[in-house]
């Protein structure tokens, strides 16, 4: 049997096209590229069938994938095999009685939420039967004592958020030859799950990590929020934030932007992960975090519990920084999960084409829970004993700024530093995001310190709000009149 090594390398050389082609908006190539990885996968089943062919033990038959099926996952597939055999497999399956049991999927989704190394670390789950579904932004909330005044009421049901889990579609093509339907259903149910595994793995990441929101997930790399402008269903990119070192005085100054939600509300920050291109891990993020010792040993010098995660759909220079459990993913079947016959490509005459439909919801709760990162200029890491000659760049702009989900007047430009907004709220969530996370901001309501990421208090009329920026020598100051009405 071939080397589990080297079909993992088939395969990943294979998800390389399917990526680029994902940048390239070529349809075409991608869909090429995923029914070479469906044929690898159906070579490696059928090798694996012909070897166990007369295997009747369940546990080793299990080790290679193939499952106990249910009564009804039998039923299914026999009846798909039979449609898929008749002459006309379109009407067949068309006249198919016998949906996809939920349990297919919610297998390959149980697989991808323990082995996936990104998809593992989300809050994910299958809403397989649901088309719309109540989701709280919020998270973690305080009980709250005495009376439930109005303020409060909208204090709690603020967070909580209808999600059309319908909206993404994702379809996984199927080549299924006349020798794969002989083996019979169970090893059909693992081709059939393989082949979900490789879509939703491969689809899905890219999404994740950058997609635009129109007709995929929004992207953790993309502005969600009230206040946010969407062209097109197209979400805006996050501006970067330059790191020159991943120590303990950048590390931390830009976790503690995490620390609140958009809503100012504090919160605790786990489940923290930091994707990064492959390249660049090797290239930039393992040099700043690893330190050769006197006794030559390296060792980790990442001052925050982070998991670095290897991304293909990550852009190089670029790294994703945020709490996991803070994206919702929705993943589930199209209605009646059926297996549709595909007429877009044609093969040889002992191969046909079929087509599973999925749908997927994917977005970051709140604006503050994933930052980007700027990581082309990242130093290695060094003892400090060494004496450093390189001359440090400064940066005082911002990347960023919010005053609630209020629209800043003009558009906000971190070269620009005089804005004016207008409000009929009492209080707003002020929010600077800077642009080198070695810098330090103060906020200021006239003469009143304000914690970044917490809420101000108008009083009406013109209030100013005046943001100072630092970053070693370098200074800016940023100012907002903010008028109540």
């Amino acid at each position: 049997m071939r080397n589990k090594d080297i079909l993992a390398m088939e395969k990943a050389k294979i998800v390389e096209k399917m990526n680029q082609a994902i940048k390239d908006d070529d349809a075409k190539a991608f869909s090429e590229a995923f029914t070479e990885l469906c044929q690898k996968i159906e070579d490696n089943v059928l090798e694996q069938a012909r070897e166990l062919l007369t295997e009747q033990d369940a546990s080793i038959l299990a080790q290679r994938g193939v499952r106990q099926l249910t009564s009804k996952e039998r039923e299914y597939y026999e009846k798909i095999i039979e449609a898929m055999k008749s002459p006309n497999p379109k009407q067949a399956l068309n006249d198919v009685d016998v949906v996809m049991p939920e349990t297919i999927i919610d297998s390959v989704f149980e697989e991808l939420s323990t082995n996936h190394p990104l998809l593992s670390k989300l809050s994910a789950t299958t809403v397989t039967g649901l088309t719309r579904m109540m989701m709280n932004t919020n998270g973690d909330q305080r009980a709250t004592w005495g009376k439930l005044t109005a303020k409060i009421i909208e204090e709690l049901t603020s967070g909580f958020k209808e999600v059309d889990v319908t909206q993404d579609k994702l379809s996984a093509f199927l080549p299924v030859s006349k020798a794969m339907l002989d083996l019979g259903p169970a090893w059909l149910d693992n081709y059939v799950r393989q082949v979900l595994y490789e879509a939703l793995a491969n689809g899905l990441e890219y999404g994740i990590v950058r997609g635009t929101g129109k007709d995929m997930p929004i992207g953790m790399m993309k502005q969600v929020g009230d206040g946010v402008v969407v062209t097109g269903g197209e979400y805006p990119d996050k501006e970067a934030i330059k790191m020159t070192a991943m120590d303990i005085n950048q590390m931390g100054n830009i976790t503690a932007i995490m620390a609140r939600n958009d809503k100012g509300q504090p919160r605790t920050v786990t489940g923290l992960i930091m994707l990064v291109n492959p390249v660049d891990y090797y290239r930039r993020v393992l040099p700043a975090t690893r330190m050769l010792t006197p006794d030559g040993v390296y060792v980790s010098t990442l001052p925050v519990d982070a998991e670095i995660i290897q991304s293909a759909a990550m852009p190089e220079g670029k790294a994703v920084y945020g709490m996991a459990p803070k994206y919702f993913l929705g993943v589930g079947m199209a209605r009646d999960g059926r297996i549709e016959y595909s007429d877009e490509y044609r093969f040889l005459e002992d191969e046909r084409v079929y087509l599973i439909k999925l749908y997927a919801n994917g977005f970051a709760k709140d604006n503050n829970a994933f930052l980007v990162l700027d990581i082309t200029d990242l130093q290695p890491v060094r003892f400090k004993v060494v004496s450093e000659t390189e001359v440090k760049t400064y940066n005082a702009a911002l990347a960023d700024l919010r005053i609630g989900s209020l629209a800043l007047s003009p558009e906000f430009d971190g070269a620009t530093t005089a804005y004016t907004v207008t409000t009929e709220n009492t209080t707003n969530v002020i929010t600077a995001v800077p642009a080198s996370g070695s810098a330090e901001i103060e906020i200021k309501v006239g003469q009143k310190a304000v914690v970044n990421g917490a809420a101000a208090t108008w009083t009406t009329g013109e209030n100013t709000v005046t943001i100072k920026v630092t970053d070693g020598d370098q200074s800016k100051a940023y100012t907002v009149t903010v008028t109540k009405e």
